[in-house]
């Protein structure tokens, strides 16, 4: 005879295990806010020098990041981080829209009016060291989000990451237009990260609905928002079969 499935829910981290990984995140959020502020001035002021429209979104995105991590510090710094995810989520998710938005119409006026940027130093100089700094901080506050099972820590995690792409981008089309005078380059391509912004936005905002607790739901499509949880943190199931004799 088999016996009924039982299914296993593998427990969160122990109290004291909690209070090392919140710590952890405060201090990730806070270097997430220190960067991204001493970046906006620095991609705003260069951007102005340069009338370059994407030195100046550049600047203007580490503005959105900055909200989105200083939600998740302001979830991490009551008592219960719990109670205020759904409220920190919200937050992280307008931010993304927010960042669509502005990419996407900044991104059409360029191609529009055909405006071209002067070379910028500065400016290539800012997009080669966020390129290096941002994929290291975006992985430890993610690793960090997914073993605390904070899905606002994640979602933050993944609006640094977007800070990488933007990077790139920048650096890319600074570099094509300062070398070969391209100047469609950049809004071509920043029209690609704004559909990505558009993505995670939608992710932030259903956060709150599909990824609940660490069970087998976590894991199912459209459900990326927590998901990628290492295996040996997943639920188990197992069945139990015994031979009875009558």
């Amino acid at each position: 005879m088999t016996g009924p499935l039982i299914r296993i829910t593998a427990p969160g981290p122990r109290p004291q295990r909690r209070a090392v990984l919140t710590r952890r995140v405060r201090l990730l959020v806070a270097a997430t806010i220190t960067y991204n502020v001493i970046e906006a001035v620095i991609a705003i002021t260069a951007g102005t020098i340069a009338s370059s429209t994407a030195l100046i979104g550049f600047g203007l995105d580490s503005i959105i990041e900055v909200s989105s991590a200083a939600a998740v510090a302001w979830q991490f710094s009551g008592t219960d981080p719990e109670r205020r995810e759904k409220t920190a989520l919200r937050i992280i998710a307008v931010s993304f829209f927010a960042l669509a938005a502005y990419v996407g119409f900044e991104s059409v006026r360029a191609l529009l009016s055909g405006s071209e940027a002067e070379h910028s130093t500065i400016g290539l100089v800012l997009a080669a060291v966020s390129l290096a700094l941002m994929p290291g901080l975006s992985y430890a506050q993610r690793r960090a989000g997914r073993e605390l099972r904070s899905r606002s820590a994640v979602a933050d995690s993944k609006q640094t990451l977007l800070c990488t792409y933007l990077s790139a981008v920048l650096l890319v089309g600074l570099a094509v237009n300062s070398l070969f005078g391209w100047s469609w380059a950049d809004p071509i391509a920043a029209l690609v990260i704004a559909a990505v912004a558009i993505k995670e936005g939608r992710e932030a905002w259903r956060g709150d609905a599909c990824c609940a607790l660490p069970t087998a739901a976590s894991t199912a499509p459209g459900c990326s928002c927590c998901g990628e949880i290492p295996s040996n943190e997943l639920p188990v199931e197992s069945s139990a079969s015994m031979d009875h004799r009558g």
